[in-house]
């Protein structure tokens, strides 16, 4: 006989308290190797412990946090050989999700490609249209993930892409501007092969955006650290 198992009922304060706390990190309100106290977010929040200690486990599981026994938690800080190895592993989930998406990516969605290339070739001149040029930029990347139909490698995606913004927030000043031109021809190349289907254009071009964008970020981390150094 089968044993018998009780429902468990997840309280929805541990994932309200989750959500908070992780927007808060990838928008930069509590900074990298900010330490976070968890009865004042308790207090914050309106919450007891338990829902802030259970939300903790979870971001550090996702890497965005750090728990040091006797020393408290810490908003992760991501070092340029971090964020290397989490483009890597960025670059063959991307890659394997083109590959599918040129079978299975429908019209509509593909359409929906068309309209955040019309966006992301808008001009960028205040630091709103650089954070509206950030989200596009996020939703162009993900909606090619979501056209593979694959849904481990979407959530295998977030996770990855959580810990790049992180590593953007480390790059400090860098905003990218002077890279915008190239980087709206990688997305229309990347477009236009998505539109032909064309399997063996699409994933060289995605590669190469990617690794660009790899090795720029690197880049400002490397610079960010030496000027931080003593």
């Amino acid at each position: 006989m089968p044993a018998q198992l009780t429902r468990i009922r997840r309280p929805r304060a541990v994932d309200a308290v989750y959500e908070v706390l992780r927007e808060r990190i990838l928008s930069s309100q509590f900074k990298p190797g900010e330490r976070l106290h968890i009865d004042e977010l308790s207090t914050k929040l309106g919450v007891s412990l338990t829902p802030v200690q259970h939300a903790i486990h979870q971001l550090a599981a996702e890497g965005l946090v750090e728990v040091r026994p006797r020393k408290g938690t810490f908003v992760a800080r991501l070092s340029p050989q971090h964020v290397e190895e989490t483009f890597e592993i960025r670059t063959a989930l991307e890659c394997l999700a083109a590959e599918q998406a040129v079978e299975r990516i429908t019209e509509e969605e593909l359409q929906r490609v068309r309209q955040l290339l019309e966006a992301l070739g808008k001009p960028v001149r205040t630091p709103e249209d650089r954070k509206a040029h950030e989200r596009d930029n996020s939703e162009f990347h993900r909606a090619i993930i979501q056209a593979s139909g694959n849904q481990r490698l979407s959530e295998m995606y977030e996770e990855l892409n959580a810990h790049l913004q992180i590593g953007r927030i480390h790059a400090g000043s860098d905003d990218g501007t002077n890279r915008l031109a190239q980087e709206h021809e990688e997305h229309r190349q990347i477009v236009a092969a998505l539109e032909r289907r064309d399997a063996p254009a699409l994933v060289p071009a995605l590669r190469q955006h990617i690794l660009r964008a790899k090795n720029a970020l690197t880049a400002s981390l490397r610079a960010t650290s030496e000027q931080q150094a003593p």
